[in-house]
């Protein structure tokens, strides 16, 4: 298997190196990443269960999507490509705001990402890779909310944070 490797960048989010991606969240390293909140016509975003072999944050709700921008990869070619890899479909994305933030997990790794926010539309079903996700769902962005305030203890620590600036941007 090839060593994944993350855009390491400073706070203008101009490259300063690559890095294994493991070594960087045990470092705290900030590093570019993107996250996809994917909306249908009625104003639904697709939540995605993280997989339940997932290294961190197992069984966890989330964004539709996120990851990291391969070296040479746009923002939305990144954005386009893990959507089709953990979700199995396609959509025009949009980048609508970035900011960098720093969530710590129980296992020694934390996330530090300069965050690429994107938002796509799909109305469809998506053909989940269950090495990926174990199941999704819509939700309005205020049932989000509410759920969140409910039982956070379900939802990624990044999401809480992403979800919030997200709800902030669309109210």
């Amino acid at each position: 298997m090839v060593e994944e490797k993350v855009i390491l960048v400073n706070e203008k989010d101009e490259q300063i190196g690559l890095m294994e991606k493991i070594e960087a969240h045990k470092k705290a390293l900030l590093h570019r990443a993107f996250s996809v909140f994917v909306v249908n016509d009625k104003n639904e975003i697709m939540l995605q269960q993280r997989a339940l072999e997932k290294y961190h944050s197992p069984g966890l709700w989330t964004n539709t999507c996120c990851s990291h921008q391969r070296e040479g990869e746009t923002n939305i070619e990144a954005g386009k490509r893990r959507l089709m890899e953990e979700m199995g479909f396609k959509t025009d994305l949009k980048e609508l705001f970035h900011f960098i933030y720093i969530a710590p997990f129980d296992n020694g790794l934390t996330e530090h990402e300069f965050d690429h926010v994107m938002v796509g539309s799909y109305n469809g079903e998506p053909d989940l890779n269950p090495h990926e996700v174990a199941a999704w769902k819509w939700m309005t962005a205020i049932e989000i909310k509410n759920d969140m305030e409910r039982q956070p203890e379900i939802y990624t620590e990044w999401f809480k944070i992403i979800f919030d600036k997200y709800y902030k941007h669309i109210s």
